[in-house]
């Protein structure tokens, strides 16, 4: 059993049953989806915030009982999503599959995130999206929400594999973000969208 399996296995959602913020304004700014990938998506909030706007939601997740949450949240708002249990570790990824793809604190070793960020390249349509927004290296300090090891947080220069992408958004911002008890406070993150040429 793995430690996401067992973290995210009680009643309570751990990051709250709401979208993250910067998913919401992403929605409201740009067309995401109709067809969705949400990555390392846990208890499915993303996806079920992006199910509702009409969007065909995929969820990969490696802990079982997030999965099972997030159909209970679908099933609630009245909504459909599937899901898969994936292993980032050994995903095949698709080429050009998907309209959207959104990851939201997806925190990988540096080796995994390497070899994520690359599959999510491939992956996304020409002309589509990717959405993400995760912990910048100085949420160390911050201690609000985010693993405790520094080589799992972001630089910007983690996305230069998006360089020859549109970038519609790309910042290191310091935001409150009120998400469940996993993410409490004041953090410094990097947000990025960028759609495909």
């Amino acid at each position: 059993m793995n430690k996401w399996h067992e973290r995210f296995d009680q009643t309570d959602y751990v990051f709250g049953k709401e979208a993250n913020v910067f998913v919401q304004e992403t929605a409201a700014r740009f067309t995401i989806g109709p067809n969705v990938l949400a990555v390392a998506e846990g208890e499915g909030r993303n996806a079920v915030f992006l199910a509702e706007q009409g969007c065909d939601v995929t969820i990969w997740d490696f802990a079982q009982s997030g999965l099972d949450k997030a159909q209970s949240l679908a099933e609630e708002k009245g909504v459909q999503l599937t899901t898969t249990i994936q292993d980032l570790q050994e995903a095949e990824w698709p080429k050009d599959a998907y309209d959207t793809v959104v990851c939201v604190f997806g925190h990988f070793n540096p080796e995994l995130r390497k070899r994520t960020l690359e599959g999510i390249r491939q992956a996304v349509k020409p002309g589509g999206l990717f959405v993400t927004e995760v912990y910048a290296r100085e949420q160390i300090d911050y201690g609000t929400g985010g693993p405790k090891d520094l080589s799992y947080m972001y630089d910007r220069e983690d996305f230069d594999g998006f360089s020859d992408w549109e970038h519609l958004h790309f910042e290191k911002n310091e935001v409150v973000r009120e998400e469940g008890a996993g993410h409490s406070g004041l953090s410094r993150v990097i947000q990025f969208i960028g759609r495909k040429k």
